[in-house]
C-alpha cells in the first residue's frame, strides 16, 4: 500500500534540501557522506509508521491491505532497529528518543540522560533541554558545546541561593569559578584557556548537568517535607 508520501525524493529535498538521497540504492548510498546518511535516517524517522489494523486479500496473492497505521509505535521500532546497526558504526552514535542522530553518553554515564528533572518550572526544563540536545547534536562544534555548557552555568546560576544551601561551600564557590573563570561566560584578558576544550567541556558539561539534577531533587525533598510538616499541623 502507498502511503502518504507519493514523491519521497522532492519530499527529501522541501525538508532536508538535498536532492542525491532518494532512491535508497546501491548507487545512490556508496556516494553517501556521513552527514548524507544521518540526514536520511533523521528524515526517515518523521515520516515512518508501523501497520496494527488491515485486511488480507488472497486473490493473486495480494496480501495484506493496511488501513490503521502508527506513527509512534513506527518510531519505536524505527529507532531500536536502527540504534543495532548504529553500534557497530566505527563512532559512538545513537537515533534520540526525539528522532535525531547525537553522541552516545560517556560510559557509565547513560543513565543521567534519562533521570526525571525533578522541577515544574518549564524555563529550567526547556533550557536544560536546550543545552543537552545541542550538546549531543552529530556534528555540534566546540563552540555550540561551550554555548550548552554556558546555559547549564546559567541555570546553576539562577539556583545559586540554593546551592549555597544544600552544596558544600568550596563545592560550590569552585562550580562558578569555573564558569567565570575559565571562557565559558566570559571573554576577557584574565580569563584561562590553555587547556584541551573537548576534554575539558565534556567533564564541566557532566559535572553541571549532574549538579542540576542533585539540587533540583534536593529542592523538591525540602519542598515536600515543609509541605508534610504544614499538612499534619
Amino acid at each position: 500500500m502507498s502511503g502518504k508520501i507519493q514523491n519521497p525524493a522532492r519530499d527529501i529535498l522541501y525538508l532536508v534540501r538535498k536532492d542525491h538521497l532518494w532512491p535508497i540504492c546501491p548507487e545512490t548510498t556508496e556516494k553517501f557522506s556521513e552527514e548524507d546518511l544521518f540526514d536520511l535516517i533523521e528524515y526517515l524517522d518523521t515520516v515512518v509508521s508501523k501497520p496494527i489494523a488491515g485486511e488480507e486479500h488472497f486473490y493473486a496473492g495480494c496480501g495484506m491491505h493496511w488501513h490503521t497505521f502508527s506513527a509512534e509505535q513506527g518510531q519505536y521500532e524505527y529507532r531500536k532497529r536502527i540504534n543495532k546497526i548504529l553500534s557497530l558504526y566505527n563512532k559512538p552514535f545513537e537515533i534520540s528518543n526525539t528522532g535525531e542522530i547525537v553522541h552516545k553518553p560517556e560510559i557509565g554515564l547513560e543513565p543521567i540522560f534519562d533521570a526525571n528533572l525533578e522541577t515544574s518550572d518549564n524555563n529550567i526544563k526547556s533550557r536544560l533541554n536546550s543545552a543537552v540536545n545541542r550538546y549531543r547534536k552529530y556534528g555540534s562544534t566546540l563552540e555550540e558545546r561551550r554555548a550548552s555548557v554556558k546555559e547549564l552555568a546559567d541555570i546553576l546560576e539562577f539556583l545559586r541561593d540554593d546551592a549555597r544551601i544544600h552544596l558544600d561551600k568550596d563545592d560550590e564557590k569552585d562550580l562558578f569559578n569555573i564558569a567565570n573563570n575559565f571562557m565559558i561566560r566570559h571573554m576577557n584578558k584574565k580569563q584561562k584557556y590553555d587547556y584541551d576544550q573537548a576534554l575539558w567541556l565534556s567533564w564541566i558539561f557532566y559535572i553541571y548537568l549532574a549538579t542540576i539534577h542533585l539540587l533540583l531533587h534536593k529542592i523538591s525533598k525540602t519542598t515536600s517535607k515543609v509541605s508534610e510538616e504544614l499538612i499534619s499541623k
